[in-house]
Parts: structure tokens; sequence; C-alpha cells
């Protein structure tokens, strides 16, 4: 059948409705506030940014930030937008002063576009610019323009304030993890040594950059006190712990690169080859960067980065005369760190060591890697142990962010999931049995346990976490005591050989319903007791009740509902202060009596949890 194509099929969008209808290409994912990449927090971002680049610039010494349900606040004491310009520099695309080089150098901002994504995309968006003694106040409701006050004199402080709330129409019922906003506004701090950024009562400073940044992140001393490295336009600080994996924090020009890119490329490289030079000898780069735990922060001018949301850096120079970012960082490094090995023999020899330990570890597995390797190649494709998906974290396409892996238990759940899936970007890996417990083992047991060996094959991350298949990584076990136990064998594995996973927020739990309640009009599914109360208040006498005792159960044109844009995520999350020796020891130890003292203290008995089916009437 032919389509027909004329005059009326060529529509122009206004800037509003463009950002509306194709959020993504603004702030990646939408999201509800449940990851830490979700787009409640990259309208936080964009309004920082700004406030942030006026603070580079040398004007304002203090953010107020503020976030009261779903109301936010930014207010900054800089220049101030000029006063006639204000409602172009939140409604107009591609209006902006960072085109202008000489306004502002080594900016993050710079398409005239984040603010205007935010007033776009909030059901609520007021601006209010002082400069020089007068307040300019512009209000908007999903981008459009509802009041534009007159001049009014003020004593106020130059600088700008933003208050938005995001729209619910587009990000549904979000919220905001205060984590969350705390460890961005803590990366701004970090990165801008002197600036005050008050949050919700509580004040953030930095005095030390990056070492501070290392410091909120590691919970406990790396192995060598960490060498913090300075230059013009470039700022490193590293050290070495006793995790697995490889553990980044990447910036350019203030911006949080959390998918890396030609700063972070070089990094490694540089990294790997002044260390040999120093020692004089060939080690493997795995070796050199086992359980490193690093920061880099660039500046840049005219950054090119691969999408407007700029987590990953994509440029190679530094500007129009300077050198590539390669180069720079290469010959900051080679001579920055080689110096400093000279300098403390201690820490040089307390690095030797431990590449020389890594070095004996990967020797003693890599007679079993290839088999295990081949092992799961053959698995994977023909006993469809992963169902894969089309699109995936480490391509380049727009909807990478919603790459989803499942992690299921039997057959039963990861057939419902699989059937009920999108499959552009949702793949389900199917568990046999329980996992076993790998608290205190060492990484070999890995290749040769076949559950783990094909969960790591199948996400990717046998040589870290950059080539991560998947951006969510979600368990889906069934309510009940063996669906916790298979939860916390898996949260294990994690934590112990890939702790990096969780740090970076990839982890998460599936939150399945655990009662159906209908009357013959409508369904409502609960997740609580008191859901399922307040449904069977609302549906009338005698709905039908159901409770769900496993995923199993669930039917796949149910299921779709569950996993589809309305899907509950919970977090898995980690503070600074959260031990993981000390957490696996507790919980996966063998300490039985602790945790039965436990389980006594925290025992909690739900009422009506287990209900017979009540029929329609």
């Amino acid at each position: 059948m032919s389509v027909g194509y004329s005059e009326e099929h060529i529509k122009t969008l206004e800037w509003r409705e463009h950002i509306r209808l194709r959020p993504g290409m603004y702030i990646g994912k939408l999201g509800d506030g449940s990851s830490q990449d979700d787009g409640v927090y990259v309208l936080l971002k964009e309004v920082m940014d700004n406030s942030l680049d006026e603070y580079m610039m040398g004007y304002g010494k203090k953010i107020d930030v503020s976030i009261n349900g779903k109301e936010v606040r930014v207010r900054d004491y800089g220049r101030g937008i000029p006063l006639g310009k204000v409602l172009d520099a939140v409604s107009k695309m591609n209006t902006g002063a960072k085109y202008d080089s000489k306004a502002f150098k080594k900016s993050v901002g710079l398409n005239g576009v984040g603010v205007k994504a935010v007033n776009a995309l909030s059901s609520k968006f007021v601006i209010r610019s002082i400069r020089e003694g007068q307040v300019k106040v512009i209000e908007f409701e999903h981008g459009r323009t509802v009041k534009d006050y007159p001049l009014e004199n003020t004593a106020e402080e130059n600088g700008v304030e933003v208050i938005f709330e995001p729209d619910e129409d587009m990000f549904g019922n979000y919220f905001f993890i205060s984590e969350y906003v705390d460890t961005m506004l803590k990366n701004n701090v970090y990165l801008n040594s002197g600036l005050v950024i008050n949050f919700n009562g509580n004040k953030f400073i930095s005095r030390n950059g990056l070492v501070d940044l290392l410091n909120e992140n590691m919970n406990k001393e790396g192995l060598y006190p960490i060498v913090h490295l300075t230059g013009e336009d470039i700022e490193i600080a590293f050290t070495h712990g006793l995790q697995y994996g490889e553990d980044y924090y990447s910036f350019v020009n203030g911006q949080n690169t959390t998918q890396g890119g030609a700063h972070l490329i070089a990094f490694r490289e540089a990294i790997v080859k002044t260390i040999r030079d120093f020692y004089k000898k060939d080690y493997d780069p795995s070796d050199i960067r086992s359980s490193i735990i690093a920061a880099i922060s660039i500046k840049v001018e005219e950054p090119i980065f691969e999408s407007q949301t700029k987590t990953k850096l994509g440029s190679k120079d530094m500007g129009p005369e300077g050198p590539s970012v390669r180069n720079f960082i290469s010959e900051f490094i080679k001579k920055q760190l080689d110096d400093f090995l000279h300098r403390n023999p201690e820490t040089a020899r307390t690095i030797l060591k431990k590449i020389q330990d890594s070095e004996k570890e990967r020797k003693a597995i890599s007679s079993i890697q290839k088999l295990a390797r081949d092992r799961a190649k053959k698995v994977s494709l023909h006993n469809k142990k992963l169902r894969d998906c089309r699109i995936h974290y480490n391509s380049n396409d727009s909807n990478k962010l919603d790459s989803t892996l499942f992690i299921t238990e039997g057959d039963s759940a990861s057939g419902s999931i699989t059937k009920s899936r999108n499959v552009e970007t949702q793949a389900v890996f199917s568990l046999r049995g329980k996992p076993l417990n790998c608290f205190g083992l060492t990484k070999k047991i890995v290749y040769e346990n076949e559950e783990f060996n094909l969960l790591q094959s199948a996400l990717n991350i046998e040589d870290g976490i950059e080539n991560l298949r998947y951006n969510n990584v979600v368990v889906a076990t069934d309510a009940d005591v063996d669906g916790m136990h298979i939860r916390l064998l898996l949260l294990t594995f994690f934590l112990q050989f890939f702790p990096d996973l969780v740090r970076k927020g990839h982890v998460f739990i599936l939150q399945t319903p655990l009662f159906r309640v209908r009357n013959k009009k409508e369904t409502r599914y609960c997740y609580s007791p008191e859901e399922k109360a307040k449904a069977i208040a609302a549906l009338g006498p005698n709905p039908e009740m159901t409770r769900f005792k496993g995923l199993g159960e669930i039917s796949p044109d149910e299921f779709k509902h569950f996993i589809g844009k309305d899907m509950r995520l919970e977090p898995v999350r980690m503070k600074k202060n959260d031990s993981v020796n000390g957490f696996l020891e507790f919980f996966m130890g063998k300490n039985t009596p602790d945790r039965q003292d436990f389980i006594i203290d925290n025992l909690r008995i739900e009422e009506d949890m287990v209900e017979e089916e009540k029929p329609l009437n």
C-alpha cells in the first residue's frame, strides 16, 4: 500500500514542541528519578552548568540549591543575564553568550540549548535575573510564557535564580533521591576549589580538589597516599585499592563525563606507558590498572561532546591551535608521574608490588579463561540462556540509556518477561538454580562457575565495565525467601568482583506487584498491603483479589505493564561509609548467630499477605 507524501506532511515544530516530542535528543532518557542518569537530574545539571560557568569566569562564590518535594531552586551570584535578553535566553533555541569565547572560555554549555530544555519540560519555570539594582522576572508553564513582569528595583545581589518543577506529563510520578543530588553537587565543588554550594541546609566546599573526590568515594584508604598531579587545564588523582576492576571519574570543563571519551582513553594509556617505562618492564595493562581508582579533569576550549547530555567527550583537539587531547594528557603524565615516582620511592615500591600481585592472580586463572569463554559463547548461542536485545549501552544509539538486562530465576519467569519485553532495549538472562555464595573467593571462581562465567560474558565486563553491554542490570526475582536469597547472592557476586557496577548506579531490583485487585471495570496492581487496602476500598464491595506468589504466575500480557514506561526499579546504592567487606561478611559470612539476631530484631509480619483468590461477582 502506498502512502501519500505532499505539502501537508511537512511540519515545522516550535522549539518547545520539538523538545517535548523528542526529549531524548536533549536530556537522554526521561526516567522517574530512580537512576542517576534520569532526566530530572539532567534538568538540574543544565541549570547548574550556567551557574558554574559564571563561577569559572570569576563571578560569584556560592550557589544555593534547594529541592522541596518536586520544586527545584537554583540561585547563583554571578553577573546575571542581561535584562533585555532574559526571555530570549530561556525560550529561543541557539541563543546564549557562550558562542563568544571572550565571554565564556572553557565552559560546558555551548549550544544554547540546556536551559530551554528545562523550560520546555517543566510544568512551572521561573527565571529571575538580578543585575545592577534591577530584577527581571518571567514565568512559564510547559515552555509557554504566562507572565512577563516589568523591571523592578531591588537591593539583591547580582545573579540568577531559576525555579522549576519537572512536568509529570513527561516524567510520570517522579522523585529526587538526595544522594544522587549530593553526588552531583559535591563533584561540582571538587572541580571548583573554593566554591560553596548550599543544598537543603548542607554546605559543600572543597580545598583539595580531586583528592577530596576520591576520599569521598573510597570506603577505606588506598594502598598508598593518593597521587595528586596538577597543571594548567589538567588535574589528576589516583591510587590503588584491593577491590577488583577499575574505577574512574572523568570530567571536561566541570562536566562529569560518565561515559568517558578521548580524555579517559588517553589517561588509561598514559598510565600504562609511564609505569612500564619507569619500571623498565612490559607489564600487561590489566595488571597495571587493576584495582585503580582515579579521577581526571581537563579544561578544553570548544569541546565536542557526542550528545547534548555531554556524557562522553568526542573531541580530539584542545582548540584550533592546541595539541591533541591524547598528546596533551600523555605528555603531562609522562613528565609529572615519572617525576613523582622518582621522588616517592615508597609509593613506587607499593605500586610495583600491586602490579606483581595482579600478574600472579591473572596467570593463575589464564589457563581456564579460554575454555570459559568458549563455553560462554556456546551456551549463550545454543541454549538461549541469554535472550539479547538489539540496542546496547556500548553502542552509539540514542536509546542506549534504556538498554536493560533482566536477571531472572527459572524458565517460567524468564519466559513471561521474554514474551512481554521490548526486544529493542530489553534482554533476559535466565539463572539455573541458586548462584554460588562467592564471598571470600578469588576471581578464579568467576571462570570456573558456569553461571557466573555466563553472566559475566552476557554483561561483557570481563575486562571492566567500560564495555558494559546494558546500562541497567535488573535483578528480577520472586518476592519470597528464595527470591531474596538469590538477590543477596547476585549482589555478593557484583560487590565482590565488579563493585563499580553498583557504584556507578547500574544495578537495580525490579519491583513487581504483590496483589491484583479488580472488578468488572477496572484492574489495579498493588505493591504493598497498604496499596491493596486502598484499591479494595476504591473498587467497591467484593472485588477479586489475587496474591502473586511468583513472577512465573504473572502472564506476559500482565508483565508488560510492569516492565514498560511505568516500571518500578529500586536502585542498589552505596554510600561512602558503606563497607563492602563488612556488608558481605555480615550477610554472607559464617556468623549465623548474628544474622539470626538481626532477623529476629527486624522481623515484620505482614497481615493478609496470603489470601485466597476471590472471584468476580
